[in-house]
């Protein structure tokens, strides 16, 4: 029954100290960390890495949700496999703890909202790509 935690920032120009020190003090003995966006799960290897040392009865260890899966889709589907496998996940920062009811409906709200700031910061980038089309009502 391991405490595993699983670190990530979105790109190389940021730190993964803060989540370590936390996971660390959290109790995790083992740490997967990565620089990658979190849109997708496909092509994070250390999550997947991650996800194959877990074992039954293991917890995986976050800071945030939004470390872990910016897509809703992405996040019940891991949650379903971890669940499967008889594995619990906790955030450290927020009221996630998959092993109550309550624990499991935060964590479906919190996920909405990740992919909700996702898509709105997507619609941002897009209108700021392309400016004067925006002012002209194209």
């Amino acid at each position: 029954m391991a405490l595993v935690g699983y670190a990530r920032v979105s790109t190389t120009d940021q730190d993964l100290t803060h989540q370590i020190a936390v996971l660390t003090s959290a109790g995790c003995r083992k740490i997967f960390s990565e620089k990658m966006t979190g849109a997708r799960k496909e092509g994070r290897q250390a999550l997947d890495d991650c996800l194959d040392y877990l074992r039954e009865g293991d917890t995986l260890v976050i800071t945030r949700i939004d470390r872990l899966s910016r897509s809703l889709r992405d996040l019940q589907n891991l949650v379903h496999e971890l669940e499967g496998q008889n594995i619990k996940l906790r955030a450290t920062e927020q009221a996630i703890d998959t092993s109550s009811a309550s624990g499991k409906a935060f964590l479906d709200m919190l996920g909405i909202f990740a992919e909700f700031e996702t898509r709105l910061r997507q619609e941002r980038q897009r209108e700021g790509h392309c400016p004067r089309e925006s002012q002209r009502g194209i």
